[in-house]
């Protein structure tokens, strides 16, 4: 923790994946961009979401090598040298159900590429699967503990190991289920030293993380509608970047020549989105209150995000349950409302485009 007074430089991190099977070739504009500012940099991966660590327990069971980030190898392989070269440190919950099996893949990775032997962290305690927690699981579900197999069960634990991990010299620390914000609050608690209990930046750098943790959403991905809302570039849209200050607060830009658009608009909406309550944002790390937060341009795709305040986190951890119930889901992409037809088009011109030349 920090002992003086005098406030740390900023430091940059960049989001490159905001869903498993992202993009993998948004990491190298990003890296790009993080080597050229040279400050203080990070990169995340955000490769979980609530189904995932269920298809990753399965695919574990099949092959006990497996059950992480299937894209693992791919996402990482056009960027790792550069990082390793420039301490762009490397942060992801890419490990999803074998964490410690993602950190062999990727140790093999570096010495298949030539390069120095990485510091490789993994952080454990979210996965409640085993027989051993079925107790503590059946007094938290009460009458809903289902009658049939559990598959995953894993609680969304917080940013303290990420930053324990960075503190003690990690290149890349490999993480299961953590809060998908407190992959950027990890990295910003290790570089500025903060208390655990100063509310208001953990806040701060909590909602910083809120806006890179799904990728191009916040540079127009969700955003786009046709002749209404109109983004640039769809096919190729820029992967965020936040400079956090001392104080918790954040720039969001993107790399330049990218595709998309970061505006006061795009901001707003990623920063509503999957809030229950605006004064009440509940993570591990801290309970953010966004009700008084102002946004506004700094200039073109650059917006500034202020006046998020803190308070003590929750007493206990939110957990996620999957079980067999023997059935299969079908998943389609779906557009209501005005300009469904359009925004339906778009999303098809999108895949066509991306699509060329492959």
């Amino acid at each position: 923790m920090k002992t003086d007074k005098t406030p740390s430089a900023p430091m940059l991190i960049g989001c490159a994946a905001g869903f498993s099977g992202d993009r993998v070739d948004a990491a190298a504009p990003v890296v790009q961009a993080l080597i050229a500012l040279q400050q203080p940099a990070f990169l995340i991966f955000e490769t979980l979401a609530e189904r995932t660590l269920a298809l990753a327990q399965l695919a574990r069971r099949d092959d006990p090598d497996a059950g992480y980030e299937p894209l693992l190898l791919e996402l990482l392989r056009p960027v790792l040298a550069d990082c390793l070269a420039h301490r762009i440190r490397i942060v992801s919950n890419f490990g999803a159900a074998n964490p410690h099996g993602a950190a062999r893949a990727i140790a093999a990775l570096a010495r298949s590429l030539g390069l120095r032997a990485p510091r490789i962290a993994v952080v454990q305690g979210d996965d409640l699967s085993g027989p051993a927690h079925r107790p503590m699981l059946a007094q938290a579900l009460g009458a809903q503990m289902p009658e049939q197999p559990l598959v995953s069960a894993n609680a969304y634990i917080g940013a303290r190991p990420i930053a324990e991990a960075l503190q003690a010299g990690a290149d890349i620390v490999v993480c299961g289920r953590v809060a998908d914000p407190s992959l950027v609050l990890g990295p910003a608690m290790a570089h500025f030293g903060w208390a655990w209990d100063d509310w208001d930046r953990l806040a701060r750098a909590t909602m910083a993380g809120h806006l890179l943790e799904c990728g191009t959403q916040v540079s127009g991905g969700y955003f786009a509608d046709p002749g209404y809302k109109d983004v640039p570039g769809m096919d190729q849209l820029g992967y965020p970047i936040a400079e956090i200050d001392d104080s918790g607060h954040c720039s969001i830009f993107k790399p330049e020549g990218t595709g998309g658009c970061i505006t006061t608009a795009t901001v707003k909406e990623q920063l509503l989105y999957e809030i229950h309550d605006p004064r009440c944002y509940l993570t591990p790390d801290v309970v953010a209150d966004i009700s008084q937060a102002q946004v506004w341009a700094e200039g073109e795709n650059r917006v500034r995000l202020e006046g998020v305040v803190g308070h003590p986190r929750p007493e206990a951890l939110k957990v996620n349950a999957c079980y067999a119930s023997g059935w299969f889901a079908e998943a389609e992409i779906s557009y209501a409302g005005p300009r469904a037809a359009e925004r339906a088009r778009l999303a098809a011109q999108t895949v066509a485009q991306r699509l060329r030349g492959i």
